[in-house]
């Protein structure tokens, strides 16, 4: 059997283009996989880019004609990805890990919504450091695992909001925050057979953003302030080679997505006589399950591949327009004769349509869409 060498290549390998479209506000994982790679050093590193697009059929209100209406509103975002892991000793591993943990990019042709949004993104990038125990137990070993991130937390907002007396007003906005945070687990492997089971707890985040905001209407910058929460999850990931050469894996994770109530920006234009400028981002989310299942096979000593479907459920509750996902991803694995490892993954995922039925932005829907989803990574080991 070639489990032991090649069998915990394939979650990752599958998985990587799939979380790219995991639900809410979810992009990639910490790759803290790389704690169970063999040797003292290991070192990996790619991208993933998603293509979503998904149009509206109808504004706020209710009206299927001018407007958002026919436009595709999610823009296409990549994903970083870095690890590092020293192998301190038979029994301690530790790896320092890079991505872009949560996000959103939504662009539009025209003001939308009640502040009269142009643009919104925001990025969270994740800096981590985790570290794992080993202790043999039976024929396997069982890991302890755990670890901190720093998440650095940025926003922009491009927006023409319609104010008494003065009508429209281009006003951008740009705010930024730090916030710490926590993951701790275990995981039992037994290598002979390409057997892992872990279970990863990672910490919620509360993030209090500070920045400025720039209109015509005054020469310098605005004070301007944010708050919202993001949220923690659990992760169930299950693998075991089931015939010579053959590997069966999945995944269940849950994240606790109902902390996502509302996103609160406030400009402060008090210097304009004009109070504050606030705008609300309604969610009111439900909390996210996302199951993943998939199937990997070697085909030579130096070349493996897999297969893997994904479910999401959609957080939506009514008030906006993250709905349900299912996704279909691929992935290859090729060694090289210098001991590197190319991998490359592929997805696509459907998204179902969505319509808002509660909240400031009623009567707004979308059709079903879907995201392309392209992933490479390569890595160095010894």
């Amino acid at each position: 059997m070639r489990f032991s060498r090649f069998g915990y290549s394939f979650l990752g390998v599958a998985l990587v283009a799939a979380s790219a479209q995991a639900g809410g506000f979810s992009r990639g994982t910490a790759d803290t996989d790389i704690l169970y790679d063999e040797g003292n050093f290991s070192f990996r590193a790619g991208a993933i880019i998603a293509a979503p697009r998904q149009e509206y059929t109808a504004n706020p209100g209710g009206s299927t004609s001018g407007g958002v209406v026919g436009q595709n509103y999610l823009d296409t975002y990549v994903i970083p990805t870095a690890a590092v892991k020293f192998g301190f000793s038979e029994n301690l591993a530790c790896a320092g890990t890079y991505t872009h943990s949560n996000g959103a990019s939504s662009s539009y042709d025209v003001p939308y919504g009640v502040s009269g949004r142009l643009s919104e993104v925001f990025t969270v990038s994740e800096f981590g450091a985790t570290c794992a125990v080993f202790f043999d137990m039976g024929r396997g070993r069982l890991s302890v695992l755990g670890g901190a991130f720093l998440e650095s937390f940025d926003y922009s907002l491009e927006a023409m909001p319609t104010l008494p007396v003065l009508g429209a007003v281009p006003v951008n906005v740009g705010l930024d925050s730090r916030a710490y945070g926590w993951r701790a687990g275990v995981g039992y492997e037994i290598p002979d057979i390409a057997f892992r089971a872990q279970l990863l707890y990672r910490s919620g985040t509360t993030h209090s953003a500070t920045g400025s905001g720039n209109t015509p209407l005054f020469p310098g910058s605005l004070p301007a302030y944010g708050s919202g929460e993001l949220p923690q999850s659990v992760e169930l990931k299950l693998q075991s080679g089931i015939a010579p050469g053959w590997l069966a894996f999945g995944s269940v994770k849950w994240t606790d997505w109902s902390v996502n109530e509302t996103l609160d920006l406030v400009v402060d234009a008090s210097a304009l006589g004009l109070g504050s400028l606030d705008s609300l981002n309604q969610y009111y989310w439900r909390d996210g399950w996302t199951i993943t299942a998939g199937i990997g096979h070697t085909f030579t000593e130096n070349i493996s591949g897999s297969l893997s479907v994904q479910w999401d459920r959609g957080v939506s509750t009514g008030y906006d327009l993250r709905g349900d996902k299912w996704l279909v991803a691929a992935g290859a694995r090729f060694q090289d004769e210098m001991g590197g490892e190319l991998r490359l993954g592929a997805g696509v995922s459907h998204l179902a349509a969505v319509d808002i039925t509660k909240g400031l932005e009623t009567g707004a829907a979308v059709d079903s869409g879907w995201a392309a989803i392209f992933s490479a990574s390569y890595a160095v080991r010894w």
